[in-house]
């Protein structure tokens, strides 16, 4: 099966952050594994604008999959585990 490099960097940014510590570099303001990362920081491991980042943080937020928690004037984002395994059982079961 053929995936576009779209999806592909969704599920990229999945796995990075099932252990965020291990792909990005500490923040000031929040803990990676408590709070998630910015928008900034997966547009710089992507290698994209921040607008492109948060182009697939949104979409992957409003299909559940990531939660967002506002510090100060930022957005940090974090997997949502609980439905992240609701939908795996759902694709296990043959949807």
């Amino acid at each position: 099966m053929l995936r576009n490099s779209k999806s592909v960097s969704r599920l990229d940014i999945l796995d990075w952050l099932k252990d965020p510590a291990a792909h990005f570099p500490p923040q000031r303001h929040a803990d990676l594994t408590e709070n998630g990362v910015t928008v900034r920081a997966v547009a710089v491991k992507l290698g994209v604008s921040r607008k492109v980042a948060g182009t697939h943080l949104g979409m992957l937020t409003r299909l559940g999959l990531l939660r967002t928690r506002r510090i100060r004037h930022r957005t940090y984002y974090r997997r949502d585990e609980i439905r992240i395994a609701e939908v795996a059982r759902m694709f296990e079961k043959g949807w």
